[in-house]
Order: C-alpha cells, then sequence, then structure tokens
C-alpha cells in the first residue's frame, strides 16, 4: 500500500525554474500538514497451481519453508494464500514472540506455524534454530539478509535433510550454492544465481519443480523394476547349472540356450519398464531416505534371489520333471544320472517294446540301436 501527498510551496519562494535537490530536502522544506490524496495497493498475484502444488509437496513429505524479505505480516498473508501455513492454523499462527524450548511447551502452545522475523532470527543461537525447525511443521522467514538464508539451509543440512532452494536474485546465491539442490528461475534470474544453481526452471513456475519430482520418483522405481526384473530372470538361468553341479541332475538348458533366453526375454521387457507409468500413490510415499534406500538394496537382493528367483525356478523344474517322467525318466532316476549321461557312453534310457507293450530300461548306446 502506498499513500500519496501533496504539499502548496509559496510561488515566490519555490519559481518554475525552482530546481529540487533531494539531499537538502529536509533543510528547505518542511513536510508538515500534508494534504491526502490517495492510496494505491499493488499486488503480486501467486501464479495459478502454486497452493496446489505445495499440497502435493506436503503429502509427498517434502516440507515447504518460505524465506522471504517481505514484512512478516505480508509473508504471513502470502504463505496462507500458497497452503504454506494452513488457514486452518491460522489462529495459532504466531509472529514469533517467546520461542517455545521444549517440544511439552509446543504442545501445551498448541502452535503448529510461526513466522520468525530476520531480526529476531539474528539473535537466535545455532541451537535455537534447529530447535524451531523441530518444533513447527509450518515455518516462514521473513525480511530475512542473504546471510541469514545461507544460515537457515545449513541448519536444515545439520538436521540431515536434503534441502533444495528455490531463488532469482544475487541474494539468493550463497543459499542457492550450499544447497543440495539449488534451483533458479531461467526467465527473471539473474545469471549469478542461475550460475550457482544446479537446475534452472525454465518457466519460471514451482509448480513444475512438484512434476520433476514426481518424475524423478517415476524413473527410479522404474529402474527398481528394471534391475529386478533382470536379477530374478539371471538367477532363475542359474538355477539349472546349479542344480547339475550338486544334485547331479541332467542340466535343463545348454549355455546357449540360456544365452537365447536372456538376450530374447530380458532386454526388451527390461526396457519397457522403464517407460512404465507412474503409480497411482507415487505422491503419497515419504520420501526415501538418501543413505539407506539405494537403488540396488538387500530387500531387492532377497526379492530377486530368494523370493521371485526361487519360486521361478521351482515352478520351472516341475516341468521339467513332469516332462522327463512322461519320457520314462523319474526322478529318482535323474539323481546323480550326470556322470551316465554324459561318460563313457552308457546312460539308462527307457524305451518302449512294441512287442510286450511296455517300457524297458537301456544301458548303452548300442543297445538302443539295436
Amino acid at each position: 500500500m502506498l499513500a500519496f501527498a501533496d504539499l502548496e510551496l509559496p510561488l515566490d519562494e519555490f519559481g518554475h525554474d525552482y530546481r529540487f535537490d533531494a539531499s537538502l530536502l529536509d533543510e528547505t522544506i518542511r513536510l508538515e500538514n500534508l494534504r491526502f490524496l490517495g492510496l494505491i495497493s499493488m499486488m503480486d498475484p501467486p501464479r495459478p497451481g502454486v497452493a496446489e502444488a505445495v499440497r502435493l509437496c506436503r503429502n509427498a513429505g517434502i516440507r515447504v519453508v518460505m524465506v522471504t524479505g517481505d514484512h512478516p505480516l505480508t509473508a504471513q498473508a502470502i504463505a496462507r494464500t500458497v497452503n504454506i501455513i494452513s488457514s486452518s492454523h491460522s489462529r495459532q499462527t504466531s509472529i514469533s514472540g517467546s520461542l517455545v524450548s521444549t517440544v511439552s511447551e509446543c504442545e501445551l502452545s498448541r502452535t503448529r506455524s510461526i513466522v520468525v522475523p530476520g531480526d529476531e532470527l539474528a539473535k537466535m543461537s545455532e541451537e535455537q534454530l534447529q530447535e524451531t525447525l523441530l518444533l513447527y511443521g509450518e515455518i516462514v522467514f521473513a525480511r530475512s539478509s542473504p546471510k541469514q538464508k545461507l544460515r537457515i539451509v545449513e541448519a536444515f543440512q545439520r538436521l540431515g535433510e536434503i534441502v533444495a532452494v528455490t531463488g532469482d536474485g544475487v541474494n539468493d546465491s550463497p543459499a542457492l550454492k550450499k544447497a543440495d539442490i539449488g534451483i533458479a528461475m531461467g526467465i527473471a534470474g539473474s545469471e549469478v544465481s542461475k550460475q550457482a544453481a544446479d537446475m534452472i526452471l525454465l518457466d519460471d513456475n514451482f509448480s513444475t519443480i512438484v512434476v520433476g519430482v514426481k518424475e524423478g520418483r517415476r524413473i527410479f522405481d522404474n529402474m527398481k523394476k528394471t534391475v529386478g526384473y533382470i536379477l530374478s530372470g539371471n538367477v532363475t538361468t542359474i538355477y539349472p547349472f546349479i542344480a547339475y553341479a550338486t544334485a547331479g541332475l541332467p542340466i535343463a538348458i545348454t549355455t546357449i540356450t540360456a544365452l537365447l533366453i536372456a538376450l530374447g526375454t530380458d532386454i526388451v521387457p527390461a526396457i519397457s519398464l522403464a517407460y512404465e507409468k507412474a503409480e497411482a500413490d507415487i505422491m503419497s510415499a515419504r520420501p526415501r531416505n538418501a543413505k539407506r534406500d539405494r537403488l540396488v538394496n538387500v530387500r531387492l537382493l532377497l526379492r530377486a534371489y530368494a523370493y521371485i528367483g526361487v519360486l521361478a525356478g521351482c515352478c520351472a523344474y516341475v516341468g521339467y520333471f513332469v516332462t522327463m517322467n512322461r519320457n520314462g525318466y523319474t526322478p529318482a532316476m535323474l539323481w546323480q544320472s550326470r556322470r551316465q549321461w554324459e561318460g563313457n557312453g552308457t546312460f539308462p534310457h527307457w524305451v518302449y517294446n512294441d512287442t510286450t507293450g511296455q517300457y524297458g530300461l537301456v544301458d548303452t548306446v548300442k543297445e538302443l540301436l539295436y
């Protein structure tokens, strides 16, 4: 809000050719008894979709904190508009007067939201700042300087958080550089902020960040699906060779067959999994732990090797034993029969006798031929 007023000056002292000097204004003109002319209001409304994007971030477990140079009351109003401060908690929101020091005090005050002006932030110690970040779920920092923005980022990082910072000016450059992910504005952003950032938004829209988060989660999930599919398929082709070496079972597939299976049934489905659409609840899942949730972890290996791989291998061997049994080879005959199948040409073989109408056991290739 801007207020306008005027002051009538005597013409004999201030003629039409009089030149005003701003530095000597207080000495030449007494600004008293001004006539009020009116007010002009300016508004820089949030972009459409920002409030919904903030809501999606909150559902996805992403905490949105507002750091601005605006007045605390202005920052509070904007934060409530874009859902950074919940309207349902507006009465509990405080322009930080006295910060609570314990969790029990926070529960008693029932305060979820807080606006911290820059002058109070300057008086807070590092421990008090971290305590504030932990106790309050919705935080707005107002009248913040570039140094204070950097301090806030460092405080979050000390708490083990992955911090993404958006900014467009030179004052945001230190925080953009320090953050784990610095995001600059491509249209309104300065060159300094673009150089300090890791990513540049071409449309200067906060909603694009949410789209990027969703796409990143989809790619990560699809990569886990691809790796899990390949591992479970590979271990299934390994089991016949393991059974061949340990139990002496005749090998179910040859090396060439295993290679053909890998080339024919692994590559194309694995590539198709990379183009899978995102799950419906992908933006409702909690953020993964960067230190623990790797692309290939113990859970994925157990699922591929000990669950899917074993299940698929057992199903394949059921078909193997059924087929061999139909051709006259019982599982008991196949046990430790590898040497007989590959050794000196002597092997057990069941042959159907047309004369007797029964199967007979043949021990040698010669008996089989004659």
